[in-house]
């Protein structure tokens, strides 16, 4: 069994509402409106295009099988999902995780056990701080 691995970090922002039903997004984008339910970090150091060549291959496997550690101060949250053959992984800015099947250039997992709406309160609160470091691994086993 091999394990791939990206590591990256984000930053929390006032206008993070971690309100979307089906998906969590973190963006390179230094500034988001209150309409971006899904984000949960901006300032991201990656986006999907700067993932290594061997960690795409392992996501792009159908089935593959991946888990996102995140971390924000002394809180722990942890979504998994999966890859797909479908999966374009080269979106310049943003990296998208998605509970519906969906896929599209900024998509990195899909049928992943979170939204944004499912972390937890205290969590949420760390993430409308620009203070606050997420620290983002995510893993996929092949």
């Amino acid at each position: 069994m091999k394990l791939f691995e990206e590591r990256l970090t984000a930053r929390g922002h006032p206008n993070i509402t971690a309100r979307h039903k089906t998906t969590f997004e973190f963006t390179k984008d230094e500034s988001i409106t209150i309409k971006a339910t899904c984000i949960i970090g901006v300032k991201a150091s990656k986006g999907l295009l700067d993932f290594s060549e061997k960690f795409k291959q392992a996501v792009s496997r159908d089935g593959a099988l991946i888990k996102i550690i995140i971390k924000a101060g002394p809180l722990v949250e942890t979504v998994e999902g999966f890859g797909s053959s479908k999966l374009s992984l080269n979106h310049p800015t943003d990296i998208v995780c998605r509970k519906s099947l969906y896929t599209c250039s900024r998509t990195v997992m899909i049928g992943c056990s979170k939204a944004a709406c499912d972390f937890s309160p205290e969590f949420k609160r760390l993430l409308t701080s620009m203070e606050t470091l997420l620290k983002i691994t995510i893993q996929v086993v092949q």
